[in-house]
């Protein structure tokens, strides 16, 4: 892979930073194998691309919103609540990416704020877009579409493959299910 050089060099920082965001359990990775396994493996892969949708609804909503701004002529036509909604989603989609690539490379605090993110943003999404008035109709549509997308990413985290391969390091195999 041409990347490989490049993430070499960068993997010292990329280390420091997994330690911020993983904590005391930053240096717990699981078994290359279970990595390696064909469930694990197609499972990122789904994820991945699941991701990649969420990133596009994510650049959908602020190009709506910029063309509504545009044909309106001023920012303020889109309010505030739209523009801070979708600059959110597509840092928070770029933080998952993360989550997920680390998760990939067998580290299991990855996998653990990916998992409980992937259960925890629907909730909060939905709950947003009930608010009566708070988004316009067509970024509520977004909301709905980007919390079923994000409970299909949930599911593939939450098998029980994918549990038993990123369990505690000393659990029993058994209380994964």
């Amino acid at each position: 892979m041409f990347l490989d050089p490049v993430l070499r060099r960068v993997e010292p920082l990329l280390l420091r930073l997994d330690r911020i965001a993983g904590g005391r359990n930053a240096h717990e990775k699981i078994v290359e194998s279970d990595r390696d396994h064909h469930r694990t493996v197609r499972a990122f892969r789904w994820v991945f691309w699941l991701l990649a949708v969420e990133l596009l609804i994510g650049l959908a909503a602020v190009v709506i919103a910029v063309v509504i701004a545009v044909q309106a002529g001023s920012i303020a036509a889109v309010p505030f609540a739209v523009w801070m909604r979708a600059l959110i989603v597509l840092a928070m989609t770029a933080t998952l990416f993360y989550f997920a690539w680390r998760a990939a490379l067998g580290w299991r605090w990855a996998y653990q704020r990916l998992r409980l993110f992937a259960q925890i943003f629907p909730v909060i999404t939905l709950v947003m877009a009930a608010i009566p008035g708070l988004y316009p109709a067509w970024m509520v549509t977004e909301q709905i579409v980007f919390s079923l997308i994000m409970i299909g990413i949930a599911d593939f985290l939450t098998s029980d493959h994918m549990r038993r391969v990123y369990r505690k390091p000393d659990a029993d195999p058994a209380s994964a299910t």
